[in-house]
């Protein structure tokens, strides 16, 4: 099988484009891939060190309001569909993939006018505007979240779940607990910031830290992030030695088994992360991080306490207090904790990369036959 992936902008987008090529590379390991970003997004690092080949396009986002920059930007998407086009008939792929962010917009649409099968995938709850866009021309759209299917104006939308999910599922709960040094007997409760950390989190931990050596029966794991670490190890400095149960780290390489061996966990709502901790099934405290494109992470994170499977804390809300008197309230209630547990592994999807496969499969195999 040959197969064009397009995504990028954030690991969020990325990610699941990488899943995706790996779960292809499983069932057809002679398949060929090319990968389409730009030059200056985050994809162009990640997709070289993973050895997949690479082409450029010159492509920007779309504002949500009328203004210069979108004139400048439909210029840009008209030249790179016609580029798109070129890069795909010089490739002959069987299908195009795009994982969402504004560089798959020109490069599944040309796909689309070539009559060459194509699939979107939407990580978030509420669809970015390329993903809005594109599925209106694609031959299918998969989702990960239920709540997606009412944002969606197409008529072939599966809810496959999200492609990370399934790179958690075999992971060593055990493992990760060993790697820590935690004994098996204690509760873990993992507090994190996403990949880079969170100020404003490590700010809520820290007021918090006193309360931690009341909870003997749980060991608290606090990844800082690596540009925070020396300073949150300077505000605990005081304490460390007396909190026996609590580990600081600036990032943890083992995260799928770490997550396989925590209890409860403190993050933000990026849609990967909830992909992982739903195929889990592990209940959550989202902080939602204010700073992405739409809001993508409070509608993400309000999905899930719907659900019945987080708490969520606004950051404008979050303080030490706040942070702690929620970790108890669960802590302290374990039918609710397990109830949490529940409605999590409900939502969890952890055959999703499989699921998009089969997808790509029916997709290409109706191509051959039309």
């Amino acid at each position: 099988m040959k197969v064009i992936v397009s995504g990028g902008g954030t690991g969020g987008h990325i990610y699941p484009a990488l899943s995706i090529i790996k779960e292809i590379k499983k069932h057809e390991p002679d398949s060929q891939f090319l990968y389409v970003g730009t030059a200056n997004g985050l994809e162009a690092d990640i997709v070289h060190k993973a050895g997949i080949p690479f082409r450029t396009i010159d492509i920007t986002g779309f504002k949500r309001k009328i203004s210069l920059h979108n004139l400048k930007t439909v210029y840009r998407f008209i030249k790179s569909t016609s580029l798109s086009k070129q890069i795909i008939k010089r490739f002959q792929p069987d299908i195009v993939i795009g994982t969402g962010g504004y560089v798959c917009g020109p490069v599944v649409y040309a796909a689309s006018r070539l009559s060459i099968p194509t699939l979107i995938h939407e990580q978030n709850v509420i669809p970015g505007l390329a993903n809005a866009f594109l599925a209106r021309h694609v031959s299918a759209v998969a989702v990960s979240f239920e709540g997606s299917t009412e944002h969606f104006r197409s008529d072939n939308l599966y809810v496959t779940g999200n492609p990370r999910a399934s790179e958690v599922v075999e992971a060593d709960g055990q493992k990760g607990r060993e790697s820590l040094g935690i004994p098996p007997h204690k509760k873990v409760v993992l507090i994190v910031g996403g990949s880079r950390g969170a100020e404003a989190i490590n700010r809520a931990f820290v007021e918090m830290s006193d309360n931690i050596s009341q909870m003997s029966d749980c060991h608290f794991v606090y990844v800082t992030g690596q540009i925070h670490y020396s300073k949150v190890k300077e505000q605990l400095a005081d304490r460390l030695n007396n909190l026996t149960n609590l580990t600081v780290k600036p990032f943890i390489y083992n995260m799928p088994d770490v997550l396989a061996g925590t209890d409860l966990i403190v993050n933000r709502a990026g849609a990967s992360f909830l992909a992982e901790i739903t195929a889990l099934g592990l209940p959550s405290i989202l902080i939602p991080s204010p700073y992405v494109t739409n809001n993508h992470q409070e509608k993400n994170a309000r999905w899930l306490e719907r659900e019945g499977a987080s708490k969520v804390i606004l950051e404008k809300e979050l303080t030490g207090q706040r942070l702690w008197n929620t970790l108890r309230e669960l802590l302290d209630n374990e039918p609710l904790l397990d109830k949490m547990r529940k409605a999590s592994l409900n939502l969890g999807k952890p055959e999703a990369a499989n699921q998009i496969y089969q997808l790509i499969k029916r997709l290409t195999a109706d191509h051959a036959q039309s």
